[in-house]
């Protein structure tokens, strides 16, 4: 008993022992945590501003791992300690490793990002602990890893933890707390460490995951009760506890200034040395900055002259027996696969299997290349879901990655120009000059989007093939390629043609395409061949019409009744007869109806196209007018949640949301068929070709109220809560009476109550889609207060949610909008006709609003509930300022007023007061008869 006592006493002081040291671990991460991210700038003795003699002697590469300043290895190599670099050579194996200044952070060549450290604002990166495991001990903690730096920021990790029955932890140093964020068990049987993670599902291995702005982690595991007995200790996979990053992205910038504007003020440690080259701020702390080289410039903008005119292209390929395909994918000329088969390094490809046609990059294992188009400059690329290849990123480009060229966003079609130069800059140079065949000419690529140009070649006119290559342009035999240029013979000419027409007494063959001699002498016997011949096919024809019109008839019954079995219709009946409320209001159509409704679904009837169908106008027997959408083709494992959604959609009674009347499921894909909404869409309107919109600044006040109403009524007041998912001014619709409706839920999803938030593929309109929800897939409410924060930007600015500036670029409307608030008044960057009808104070509440709306996280923007009650209020104020009696609106005056003087006050006027409770009877028709209902879900999605 003595002994027991006394383990008992040392297991107690042990455990005690163990404790004291994780606090004091906490409190010593938490110290060095608050001294890694300091905001004092760097000593300016710290910073080695670069030169040519230095960086010749300067190493550049560890292994295959190469690195450019400000990263470096050795005194004056590097600009700050931040971008020391270390290169240790493994001496059993030679592998050569490169870590960060911390030694403990590895640089992993992944996503073609980390073997060139310098080129691009991140480094993916590797990261390993292990915690041995000891009988009895039940409590294990490591040590906190946190990035290398200030310069430095972890964008984007997941974390691996293999070990057996534990419950893993995560201290937050912010709040003091921990939290649990996974667990492993140990089902029995030996299993490999490798195997554990390549499955890591919580057994044996489980995962933790951060995304953005995340300043490190901490772990401490638990034993999990009745564990213990199972844990065989000789057992290597059960004697430890290992923490590895799967898949970790680094992100670094220049942190001794705040901001760009601060940086250039200080020219002793400004950072962009090179000419050509210039300053953007890091949009993700909002704290540090990055240089890129100018448009038409390459190179390294941290050391002077690193920018300078492209010279990287080779025209004369060096091997003749190359490789040209991939499976089915072309490859030609200037890309390849082999060495000396391609011009430069951007344009060497991989091909991983020829059997699925699996084409890639260098050095990209996340993107496929699927067609390459010499002739037009393109690059058809199959971007994957969760990862956004920053190699195509407008600022953030190495000396090759910037000669592609994308969109804001993600795209499937990439252009691409040989070299950063103009055609005459080009042609200064003829051993480098892409343009080798003689029957080739030189075409400018130039995006302003991307701050980037440069040239590519495409052949002359009448021919065609590859001008990248000597005599790779041939003549085009428009006789034989392109059939009826002429109207009798056709003579083909290098690099063009020309028409003749035949001689006397000859006639031209279109089947042979020759001149042929008239016979006449046969007339005769060929008439009344071809009259006999003639009304036998007739007859034939006749029969056969008749048995194929019967056959078609029944085929299509047929078809009928699989389509209504297919789409679910039983259980639709089912759902409305078992609801009296819907059994009124929803109606199961037969395709004669609709067919009947829109003349056979004629192209006449169409008044809208767009990602999710089209839409076509119907007149129903009891003369309702009506919208049909006709969708495009859908699983068939989503027609069980296309009948719930129509079932309870069709109980949504909100005088502000397009009417669901009922649908067609006698079809291949299902029919709706919706009220008609006559006066067209809130964008139509704004942005029409006129200058000035018929919208009043009240009009205005009053729809974005009755759209937030009808959001909210979504979110909190229906039977199960509605997200939209795609609010833009195109789906808000205004009726006979100009009334807002809210239309279009083919992007929308069902949420029960007891859920914040679905995790869906990302779906949505360019300019209008919430970044948080781009960036997490995680669908909330919160998303749709995104949208329609943008929406109000559109009423406020009267500018497309992505318009084309002054100087001719592309730019976002919210970014301009935010961006606008912090450089000016708001009342300098409002539409003129805004500015004329609208008080001060109800322009900065609008954009206050909006602003709100438009902020980078979710929980820090109102629900659309507090969006209609601040509208709201806002409309009545305006109402008291105007002495308006709600209850007698009509007898007031009309909607469209003269607006205010250049020179007048911010109060109002008699002249401004107008009816903000309802639409004028007397507004001026801002859509023709013709355009009608055209804007309905008209805008491209993701």
């Amino acid at each position: 008993q003595i002994e027991q006592s006394g383990d008992m006493r040392m297991e107690c002081g042990f455990l005690i022992l163990v404790l004291v040291l994780a606090l004091l671990g906490t409190q010593t991460t938490r110290v060095l945590g608050a001294v890694g991210t300091s905001s004092r700038p760097y000593e300016q003795s710290n910073l080695a501003v670069p030169s040519a003699a230095m960086m010749g002697r300067c190493p550049k590469k560890c292994g295959n791992l190469s690195f450019a300043y400000p990263f470096g290895m050795g005194t004056g190599c590097f600009r700050n300690p931040d971008f020391n670099l270390t290169c240790v050579v493994e001496g059993s194996t030679g592998t050569s490793r490169l870590f960060l200044r911390d030694g403990i952070t590895e640089v992993a060549a992944g996503h073609g990002s980390g073997i060139e450290v310098g080129w691009s604002p991140e480094i993916s990166i590797s990261y390993t602990e292990t915690v041995p495991v000891r009988s009895g001990v039940d409590v294990y903690n490591m040590s906190s890893w946190s990035p290398p730096g200030r310069s430095f920021l972890l964008f984007d990790a997941s974390i691996n933890v293999t070990g057996c029955g534990f419950d893993v932890y995560m201290l937050d140093h912010d709040l003091n707390t921990t939290s649990k964020v996974c667990s492993t068990t140990c089902p029995g049987g030996e299993i490999t460490e490798t195997m554990a993670m390549q499955n890591c599902n919580d057994t044996w291995c489980c995962s933790v995951r951060f995304f953005f702005n995340f300043n490190g982690f901490q772990f401490s595991f638990v034993r999990r009760r009745g564990e213990e007995g199972r844990v065989n200790y000789t057992s290597p996979l059960w004697n430890k506890i290992s923490v590895t990053t799967d898949d970790a992205i680094l992100l670094w910038y220049v942190a001794d200034q705040q901001r760009c504007a601060d940086a250039e003020a200080d020219v002793a440690t400004y950072a962009c040395l090179s000419s050509n080259s210039s300053c953007t701020d890091n949009d993700f702390t909002y704290s540090g900055y990055q240089c890129y080289c100018d448009g038409g410039y390459v190179g390294n903008p941290y050391v002077r002259g690193g920018c300078s005119r492209d010279k990287g292209y080779k025209p004369n390929q060096q091997v003749t027996n190359c490789t040209r395909r991939c499976g089915n994918i072309d490859i030609q000329f200037p890309f390849g696969l082999e060495e000396g088969c391609f011009a430069r390094e951007v344009f060497q490809l991989n091909c991983t299997n020829t059997t699925t046609s699996t084409l890639q990059m260098k050095d990209d294992d996340e993107n496929q290349v699927t067609y390459i188009n010499i002739e037009e400059g393109l690059v058809e690329i199959n971007y994957t879901a969760d990862y956004y290849n920053l190699r195509f990123s407008a600022n953030y480009i190495d000396e090759e990655s910037n000669l592609y060229m994308s969109s804001y966003w993600h795209t499937s079609s990439v252009q691409w120009a040989v070299a950063n130069l103009t055609c005459q800059e080009a042609q200064m140079d003829m051993s480098r000059y892409a343009c080798v065949s003689s029957n080739s000419t030189c075409l400018i690529v130039n995006s302003t989007m991307n701050g980037f140009y440069g040239y590519r070649c495409k052949c002359s006119p009448g021919y065609q093939g590859n001008p990248y290559v000597h005599t790779g342009c041939q003549d085009i035999n428009e006789c034989t390629n392109t059939r009826g240029i002429c109207e009798e013979v056709c003579h083909n000419t290098v690099g063009s043609y020309y028409c003749t027409k035949c001689p006397p007494k000859m006639d031209y063959d279109t089947t042979t395409m020759q001149c042929t001699s008239i016979k006449r002498q046969n007339i005769y016997i060929g008439i009344i061949i071809g009259l006999s011949s003639g009304f036998g096919v007739l007859f034939l024809s006749l029969s056969g019409v008749f048995i194929v019109h019967k056959w078609k008839s029944h085929i299509r019954r047929q078809m009928r009744r699989k389509y209504f079995r297919k789409n679910q219709g039983l259980l639709l009946e089912q759902l409305i007869s078992s609801d009296e409320n819907a059994s009124d209001k929803t109606r199961i159509f037969s395709v004669e109806e609709l067919e009947k409704a829109t003349d056979n679904f004629h192209q006449t009837r169409i008044v809208g196209r767009g990602g999710h169908g089209m839409v076509y106008k119907g007149i129903l027997s009891d003369q309702r007018v009506v919208a049909i959408k006709k969708s495009k083709v859908i699983e068939q494992g989503e027609i069980n949640q296309f009948i719930n959604e129509v079932a309870i959609l069709s109980q949504i009674n909100h005088r502000n949301i397009v009417k669901l009347f009922g649908c067609c499921l006698e079809t291949e894909v299902p029919l709706l068929v919706y009220d008609f909404i006559p006066n067209g869409s809130l964008y139509g309107i704004l942005h029409s070709d006129s200058n000035t919109s018929c919208l009043s600044w009240d009009d205005c006040i009053r729809i974005a109220l009755e759209a937030a109403g009808a959001l909210s009524y979504l979110h909190s007041a229906a039977s199960i809560s509605v997200f939209h998912r795609d609010v833009k001014s195109s789906n808000i619709l205004l009726d006979g009476n100009y009334t807002a409706k809210v239309a279009d839920f083919g992007a929308s999803r069902l949420v029960s109550i007891d859920q914040t938030h679905i995790v869906t593929n990302v779906q949505g309109t360019f300019g209008y889609l919430d970044r948080e929800y781009y960036y997490t897939g995680q669908l909330n409410e919160k998303s749709d207060v995104y949208s329609f924060g943008v929406v109000l930007i559109e009423l406020l600015l009267r500018r497309e949610p992505i318009f084309t500036s002054e100087s001719g670029s592309k730019q976002n409307l919210s970014n301009y909008f935010l961006s606008g608030l912090k450089a000016r008044p708001v009342t300098e960057i409002v539409a003129a006709q805004v500015l004329d009808e609208a008080t001060e104070e109800e322009i900065s509440s609008v954009a206050s609003l909006a602003e709100m709306c438009l902020r980078l996280r979710g929980e820090d923007r109102p629900t659309m509930k507090h969006v209609e009650m601040a509208l709201r209020v806002l409309q009545t104020e305006r109402l008291k300022l105007c002495h308006v009696d709600p209850g007698n609106a009509q007898e007031k005056e009309p909607l469209l007023t003269p607006a205010r003087e250049k020179d007048s006050s911010d109060q109002l006027v008699a002249s401004d007061c107008v009816n903000a409770n309802l639409a004028s009877e007397n507004m001026k028709p801002c859509y023709s008869f013709e355009q009608e209902f055209m804007s309905y879900d008209g805008v491209s999605r993701l």
